[in-house]
């Protein structure tokens, strides 16, 4: 699930309450929602509902929920806190990212080539294509394929979450002709690409069997390895995938 599409589901949810008389409020055309460190989309809309309706936002947030829970391609949906919804981006999204994920022509910019080191983002985006790129490299000499299956830890979590966020983001840049969401988009996801790489190896380690977790894991660094592709080709740049 896409932002534009968490959109639209909970804007649908909301006109189906209304629709159905649950509640009474104006249906909102957009829903204001973050990525949460965890990988899920968090959404603070009951809380604003909740003044129009007159009810308690857990209440709210929990009518929502349940019509969310039942809309194909929703992951999980949970109320937290005094009246915000959690959603969660199903792994099913990396079989729809592919060269044409996202793209649109935004605003040309570009980082510094130098340094070569963490505190220029500019090399941590490139840094982090080039890994994805030695994965892919690795994994196809070791014989492991790339397949849908669960990412359960929370650093996959929060890297799909952002891939999800990509489309809106470029489409943000080239609506108000400013790169910086998208470039800031790309660091976000760079920086959660290179946390993957160090903690959730789709690589077996030495006689350790090839199993479905390694090649989710997998499918989720060509994921990275597409969009960060796509990303800098839109800001006029061929990748590399060696540094």
């Amino acid at each position: 699930m896409t932002l534009a599409e968490l959109n639209a589901a909970v804007v649908a949810a909301v006109r189906g309450a209304v629709d159905e008389g649950e509640f009474a409020v104006p249906v909102p055309d957009r829903v204001p929602a973050t990525v949460t460190a965890s990988g899920e989309y968090a959404t603070p809309l009951p809380l604003r509902l909740a003044r129009a309706a007159g009810r308690p936002a857990t209440e709210i947030a929990g009518l929502l929920a349940a019509r969310l829970g039942r809309m194909p391609g929703v992951g999980d949906v949970r109320v937290t806190g005094p009246g915000f919804l959690s959603i969660g981006v199903s792994a099913s999204l990396i079989a729809r990212i592919d060269e044409t994920y996202g793209v649109v022509a935004v605003p040309r910019a570009t980082w510094p080539e130098r340094p070569l080191t963490f505190e220029n983002p500019g090399f941590v985006v490139r840094f982090a294509y080039a890994r994805a790129a030695a994965v892919r490299r690795q994994a196809a000499e070791l014989g492991v394929r790339a397949a849908e299956g669960p990412l359960t830890d929370p650093r996959e979590a929060r890297l799909l979450a952002l891939l999800a966020e990509f489309p809106s983001r470029a489409e943000q840049a080239a609506r108000t002709d400013d790169p910086r969401p998208f470039t800031r988009q790309l660091e976000l996801i760079a920086d959660a690409y290179h946390d993957v790489h160090e903690w959730c190896s789709p690589l077996p380690k030495g006689d350790e069997p090839i199993t479905g977790h390694h090649r989710a894991r997998l499918s989720l660094a060509e994921a990275a390895y597409v969009v960060l592709g796509n990303a800098l080709r839109m800001l006029g740049e061929t990748p590399n995938d060696r540094l």
